[in-house]
């Protein structure tokens, strides 16, 4: 496995965290998947933001 670094200070600690608003349709549905963020436990650059459920949006696409 290939070891992550920080763009902005080089760091190579990293973690996972969520938002407390998940990310929901713009089709008006009350369902939401949450957003997961890995950024650097030094600086706080956000590496990557992922959204952990994309289930709820393909059957949106699929109507």
């Amino acid at each position: 496995m290939v070891e992550k670094k920080c763009k902005k200070c080089g760091s190579t600690q990293f973690t996972e965290a969520t938002d407390y608003m998940p990310i929901k349709p713009s089709k008006g549905s009350f369902r939401g998947a949450n957003k997961i963020y890995t950024f650097c436990l030094d600086c706080g650059e956000v590496d990557s933001i992922r959204i952990e459920n994309t289930t709820i949006f393909k059957k949106i696409v699929g109507n």
